[in-house]
């Protein structure tokens, strides 16, 4: 077997699933990651020449109540996939999120940058990130922000819905980030898996969101434009539209270190977003 993922339906799966038929996709049924013994098991007994965990707790606000669950998920079972593959000598891809950041100021955040989550999901993925490092093998830990796809839910299909019956929205416009397709995070996550099968020297920690950064606001406006939906978009801070999980204000990231190694560049998820919306048959 060249390559183990877990997760199948998910939206960076699905996208891996188009890309790489020809992998073995590990669903709950298969390797449930609350049980991440049973995770480590897989990989040992399928001996994969690589593995991509694309699979994770990503319920943001249930995390707040539920955030030991989520640890064991987000943070344990891939630390027990990391350990597994250092075992193996192979490369292990892990996703993880700029929530692991505290979001002040306006600088994007660099790899290096200290990481502080103001909640518990940015915890849970950050005790993944400190599990997969410490394990010792070759990995690459690639966060990433706003992700949308056709597939799942996510932010342009929440607004799709929405504008079904509305024609008016109030969306937070003080929240800025890198929208960013969950397809192209599937090939990125590729692309890292074949240069550590030789160049285990880029182990380490990387950026990746779109281009150019923006607000919820104005990614609603984009895809309400593109979309052919009328829909107005009224501006409102974050504090008009309270969550039990905060949000990070301050998303954006360097991704800088990703074109250097890798040579892929920050995508333009405008046109992305147009392939999305064209797959979902709603393009103007």
């Amino acid at each position: 077997m060249s390559l183990l993922v877990f997760g199948k339906t998910g939206q960076v799966a699905t996208e891996l699933r188009a890309l790489r038929p020809d992998a073995e996709f590990l669903g709950r049924d298969l390797a449930d990651l609350s049980d991440p013994e049973a995770c480590a098991a897989a990989i040992t007994a399928r001996q994969p020449k690589a593995v991509i965990n694309a699979a994770a707790w990503t319920a943001v606000d249930a995390a707040e109540e539920h955030e030991a669950q989520a640890r064991i998920i987000n943070g344990e079972a891939p630390t027990a996939m990391a350990q597994a593959c250092a075992a193996l000598d192979v490369p292990f891809v892990q996703i993880s999120t700029d929530y692991v950041f505290p979001g002040g100021g306006e600088t994007p955040w660099t790899p290096e940058d200290p990481v502080d989550p103001i909640n518990a999901y940015g915890r849970t993925k950050r005790a993944g990130e400190l599990g997969v490092s410490d394990a010792g093998g070759r990995f690459a830990i690639l966060r990433t922000s706003w992700v949308f796809s056709a597939h799942g839910a996510n932010f342009v299909k929440t607004m799709l819905r929405l504008s079904e019956t509305r024609d008016e929205l109030s969306v937070v416009d003080d929240q800025i980030g890198g929208p960013t397709s969950a397809r192209s995070i599937a090939a990125t996550c590729l692309t890292m898996v074949e240069a550590l099968k030789t160049r285990s020297e880029v182990s380490g920690i990387y950026h990746f969101s779109g281009t150019e950064d923006t607000s919820w606001a104005g990614f609603a406006r984009a895809i309400f434009q593109m979309s052919g939906r009328k829909v107005t978009v009224t501006a409102i801070p974050t504090a008009d539209f309270p969550t039990p999980a905060a949000r990070p204000l301050n998303s954006r990231l360097d991704c800088s270190g990703t074109r250097e190694v890798f040579g892929l560049p920050r995508p333009d998820w405008r046109g992305d977003l147009s392939d999305v919306l064209q797959e979902l048959e709603v393009s103007a």
